[in-house]
């Protein structure tokens, strides 16, 4: 992943930040942060940033690549609020979880104790993949016809909460689970902790950004993600 494919750098980083700003001196916590590629962009802004991923070996690509950079990494399980509630005792001023949401089997403890950690403004900022257009249950095509070329994509079963293998990054050496939720059963685990939503973004590609014979979100105007900021009440 480095420092972002085209995804992180023309969709989630600019949505992810407008809904973030302004991040200079504030306290922000980014759960299951990866090799902290996110974590570095907030900390080139000002933020004061602890991470932290469920991966010993994503910590370690983490540090290895943040020199230069003061960011506190550490290894908690985002399903433990043991772990959540060690990360520290002074008040957030801001969570985010970026494209993380969607490889938990269960959500409720984060955003539960995320709300405790928060300040009394506090926000919790994440991006998934769109729940309506990009899961298992979406498929991209690309037609060929007289008037020239149409894409488009089918959608089946969106309703039903489910966990499916699949890649993040094409070639990985082995598949990881994904857990679908739709958008009614996401945001009302947000809404039971005393979150509401004040921040929504649904990002697409720049027209014509695809090869022509390619079925994919490039050559769609459909999000093929949705990142939202969630604020304490």
């Amino acid at each position: 992943m480095g420092e972002g494919n085209r995804w992180h750098r023309e969709l989630l980083e600019p949505a992810l930040m407008d809904l973030l700003d302004p991040l200079e001196g504030r306290r922000v916590l980014d759960a299951a942060c990866g090799n902290g590629q996110l974590a570095r962009r907030m900390a080139e802004r000002g933020a004061a940033v602890t991470a932290f991923d469920f991966s010993p070996a994503m910590i370690a690509e983490a540090r290895a690549l943040s020199g230069g950079f003061t960011i506190d990494y550490r290894i908690a399980d985002a399903t433990h609020e043991s772990d959540l509630r060690n990360l520290g005792a002074e008040p957030l001023d801001a969570i985010v979880c970026g494209m993380g949401l969607m490889d938990m089997a269960d959500i409720e403890p984060l955003i539960r104790t995320g709300f405790a950690l928060l300040g009394s403004s506090g926000v919790f900022v994440f991006s998934v993949q769109h729940p309506c257009f990009n899961s298992r249950y979406a498929t991209l095509f690309a037609e060929r016809w007289d008037g020239g070329r149409r894409y488009g994509l089918r959608l089946e079963g969106y309703r039903t909460a489910a966990a499916s293998w699949g890649e993040a990054v094409e070639g990985q050496p082995s598949l990881q689970l994904y857990f679908h939720r739709p958008l009614e059963e996401l945001f009302s685990v947000f809404f039971a902790a005393g979150f509401v939503l004040d921040g929504l973004r649904e990002p697409v590609f720049r027209p014509g950004a695809g090869k022509a014979d390619q079925a994919s979100f490039e050559n769609l105007d459909i999000p093929p993600v949705l990142v939202a900021r969630m604020r304490r009440t």
